[in-house]
């Protein structure tokens, strides 16, 4: 029954979490001719996709004007509704906690708002990035509690999201969708149902799968950049430029991947996902060294900038307290209005802390979102002019973003750290830039 309303169209297709990664596949889904409701806490965001408006810059706001005006989404805050939908995808955050321990608070709660509705034959697929067997072992024993049985009354599988915020060539219908079941007719409808509005859908063989290839995809990403961060601290001292040795290195046709440092990790998965594993390794009675260092080197990454940009104030007759820094960028990487984790939010932070007066410019984020750990209520970004740049002590390169006008910068900052390479051409060897 729900294969042939997939086949037809006909299946109704539930988003719960209208953020980075559910708003997107709504869309997916809406533009493949699929009814869509969406579902979130936020009466604000219902209120702006109910007039058409789009609150994720970066997707533009095209998308949110065809999804209302296609007659086939409505974004709702009542949760009653989700006996509504044949197939509900859950994409809500999975944090970590005090301890660096998964916090699934968000699961538990998706998971008890189904369990009220649930119905025979509906779809639940997971989406939130989490460690191996949550699906079947976290979620599944939330959705039985009322005495449907998974792969008798309803199905459950995970596919893992695969968001790279701001990309141009890949997005949410050209990236490969992994899904894996907790069964095998959870597998067969759920990779039915992806198929039916990406390009490809890729079947594994089981949710557990699934769940792991996505903790491998950013694990990757975060051991070869701490690679890369601690080859800059060691080059540093060394007096040799990072940035040339991997523009060397890069020159190979074959065997080396470029990444390169930065002022630590942000985004939702690559800062988070590694300790997701680490957690459930240690519980099985394992070690993971190798990624726990990684995530040390990551961590310490926002401190360092601060250590060089304190050599830098000194190197110019000030200390650090008392002195006008300005970050810029506050999003997380270039051309986005994500902050989520973002290294830029620690470096305001360790230089408020030290009695700096701390300023932020960012054309994206022209006011900090409310964030569940950092306070930035006080800030806001200030435009960008010659007389803005004269008035600090320090400019911070936290985030590369082409809007900025780095000849400006570089002709009116009185000292620049560079965290991101930014401004190499355009400053040379002048005294009062450091490379960080």
């Amino acid at each position: 029954m729900l294969k042939a309303k997939i086949a037809s169209r006909r299946a109704v297709v539930g988003v719960l979490g209208l953020g980075y990664v559910g708003l997107p596949l709504a869309s997916a889904f809406v533009e493949a001719g699929f009814p869509v409701l969406g579902f979130d806490t936020d009466p604000q965001k219902i209120d702006q996709l109910a007039r058409g408006e789009q609150y994720l810059r970066h997707l533009g706001a095209a998308m949110t004007e065809r999804m209302r005006d296609s007659g086939r989404f409505e974004a709702t805050g009542d949760f009653g509704r989700l006996g509504e939908a044949d197939a509900i995808l859950i994409c809500v955050p999975t944090p970590l906690g005090e301890f660096k321990e998964p916090d699934l608070s968000f699961i538990e709660r998706s998971g008890e708002a189904i369990l009220k509705t649930l119905r025979p034959g509906q779809l639940i697929v997971l989406e939130s990035t989490t460690y191996p067997g949550t699906t079947r072992d976290f979620l599944r024993p939330i959705l039985e509690r009322g005495g449907l049985v998974m792969g008798v009354d309803f199905l459950l599988a995970f596919s893992p999201e695969r968001e790279d915020p701001g990309r141009k060539d890949f997005d949410t219908k050209t990236i490969p969708k992994l899904v894996g079941g907790t069964c095998e007719a959870s597998g067969d409808a759920a990779h039915a149902l992806y198929a039916a509005a990406v390009k490809q859908a890729v079947r594994v063989s089981s949710a557990e799968v699934a769940e792991s290839a996505k903790l491998l995809e950013n694990i990757f990403r975060s051991i070869n950049i701490a690679l890369v961060n601690e080859l800059k601290v060691i080059l540093d001292a060394m007096n040799i430029d990072v940035w040339e040795v991997i523009d060397a290195a890069s020159t190979k046709p074959f065997g080396f991947m470029r990444f390169t440092p930065g002022p630590g990790l942000g985004g939702h998965c690559i800062p988070i996902d590694p300790f997701y594993l680490t957690w459930v390794a240690r519980r099985a009675g394992h070690a993971t060294k190798f990624i726990e260092l990684a995530g040390e080197i990551n961590t310490r990454m926002p401190h360092y900038v601060v250590e060089r940009s304190m050599l830098a104030l000194n190197s110019a007759g000030k200390a650090v307290r008392g002195s006008n820094v300005l970050i810029l960028g506050l999003a997380y990487k270039p051309d986005v209005d994500d902050v989520r984790e973002s290294p830029a939010i620690e470096l305001i932070e360790l230089f408020e802390e030290l009695g700096a007066r701390v300023r932020y410019s960012d054309p994206h984020v022209p006011v900090p979102p409310k964030m569940r750990e950092h306070d930035l209520g006080h800030h806001e970004s200030i435009d960008l002019t010659p007389a803005a740049l004269a008035g600090f002590d320090l400019v911070v390169v936290a985030t590369d973003h082409r809007r900025f006008d780095w000849d400006m910068i570089a002709a009116h900052a009185k000292l620049v750290v560079d965290t991101r390479n930014a401004l190499a051409s355009r400053m040379g060897g002048r005294a009062n830039y450091t490379k960080a």
